[in-house]
């Protein structure tokens, strides 16, 4: 074979083995573009059906009512007791003003049904916020029962028979009365932010839950945010290279990887029947929460402090800088955006954290809105967590709502730390 006949082959073979390679690089370049449309239209999916169960628990159906505020039912013997005081009574004598023609027991509790417990407190509210108003007529709007909210939203056919949805033929006339009449409409659920956790459906509000949270994540961070940016310093500049400082650093980079639930044991061991802190109380949750996001800041802290130059440090001690000068006036504000990034999306990760907060008592029924940090509270997750256990269906939709907000929060927290990388960081 002369020397033209085998460039010919080796340049034929050159070909077919680029040709292979394109090709494959082909098919593995349509695998990735596959794969993320898959992940993205399955992402796509999940949102669309949140938003589509959630987005009407942002409204709640209110009924109008012209209330008597009767002294006689209110304050009989002319002394206001708000304990003894039958404000029910009121809402139920201001439903049979607005349907004269109900009478009998059995329909008057029918009609009773239509307004929400919700309505008594709010008359309450108003008599201890003015007790003017006894001897007055107020037209007031009162939340309506959650099953007349989800008759309001579509949620329930009316052409089943009566024994198989939850309102009669009877309540669905007064209903649809109000809706004539332009005495039942949605609004903005203010109530889904402005109150605790209930076992009504339109009552519930994920208030409670909010500060829970707001007051862990207050701990999380006084606490983790030190510490870690600490460790990390002394890891990585003033701890001596042996096997001890190799040792712990393999155990942190496990304990980033040890699940959630196992913070909660050990917080349940700790801080509850060894140190005596309450359950359910913020601050024993915002101590485990700071545990189990200790090791992300560490190694996101360390991660920062490695990508400053040498040549930084070495300037700096040319210059005549002591070791702890070159760390806190050279290194750290170099460091900083990257250390942020890792608290805030440690905290987010927190924020999202449910398994470890069932392990010391923060799953218990809690009505009232925590105002310390030593008040029983729950968290949004947990919160979710309960709703979506709730067989009524009026919480399913409540559920997704939560569910919207608490993706809010860590969007807009992880947003935060992008914004604060882009804007801090500094290119060598």
């Amino acid at each position: 074979m002369t020397s033209r006949e085998s460039s010919k082959e080796t340049r034929r073979k050159v070909e077919a083995g680029l040709a292979k390679r394109y090709r494959h690089e082909r098919l593995f370049k349509l695998a990735g573009v596959l794969a993320t449309t898959v992940g993205v239209a399955f992402l796509g999916v999940f949102f669309l059906d949140l938003f589509a169960k959630g987005a009407s628990a942002f409204g709640q159906g209110y009924m109008q009512l012209d209330v008597e505020f009767d002294a006689e039912v209110i304050a009989p013997g002319g002394e206001l007791d708000i304990v003894y005081a039958d404000f029910d009574g009121l809402v139920r004598s201001a439903l049979r003003d607005e349907f004269p023609e109900v009478s009998g027991r059995s329909e008057r509790r029918e009609l009773y049904k239509l307004v929400s417990i919700g309505a008594s407190y709010q008359i309450q509210d108003m008599i201890e916020a003015d007790p003017e108003l006894l001897g007055t007529t107020r037209s007031i709007w009162v939340p309506a029962s959650a099953v007349v909210d989800m008759y309001i939203k579509g949620n329930i056919d009316r052409s089943l028979d009566e024994s198989m949805r939850p309102l009669s033929d009877a309540q669905l006339d007064w209903v649809d009365s109000l809706l004539s009449s332009g005495k039942l409409e949605s609004r903005f659920n203010s109530a889904l932010f402005s109150n605790g956790d209930s076992r009504e459906p339109e009552l519930a509000g994920i208030k409670g839950a909010l500060m829970g949270s707001f007051y862990m994540l207050i701990v999380t961070v006084l606490l983790a945010f030190p510490i870690g940016v600490a460790a990390a310093i002394y890891l990585e500049e003033f701890a001596p290279r042996n096997r001890w400082s190799d040792l712990i650093e393999v155990n942190i980079n496990n304990l980033a990887a040890v699940p959630s639930i196992v913070f909660g044991l050990l917080g349940l061991a700790v801080f509850i029947n060894w140190m005596g802190i309450p359950r359910s109380a913020p601050l024993v949750g915002g101590l485990v929460l700071s545990l189990l996001t200790l090791p992300v800041i560490i190694i996101a802290s360390r991660a920062a402090i490695k990508a400053v130059p040498p040549s930084i440090r070495e300037a700096a001690l040319g210059l005549g800088a002591s070791r702890m000068q070159v760390v806190f006036h050279h290194v750290m504000p170099l460091a900083l955006p990257g250390m942020l990034t890792g608290a805030i999306i440690g905290m987010s990760r927190a924020l999202g954290e449910s398994a470890p907060l069932l392990m010391i008592g923060m799953v218990a029924f809690i009505v009232d809105v925590p105002n310390g940090f030593s008040d029983p509270a729950t968290a949004l997750p947990v919160q979710i967590y309960l709703w979506a256990d709730s067989p009524e269906r009026a919480f399913a939709e409540r559920t997704s709502a939560a569910i919207i907000v608490l993706l809010g929060f860590l969007l807009v927290m992880n947003l935060t730390a992008v914004i604060i990388r882009k804007r801090m960081e500094r290119k060598w």
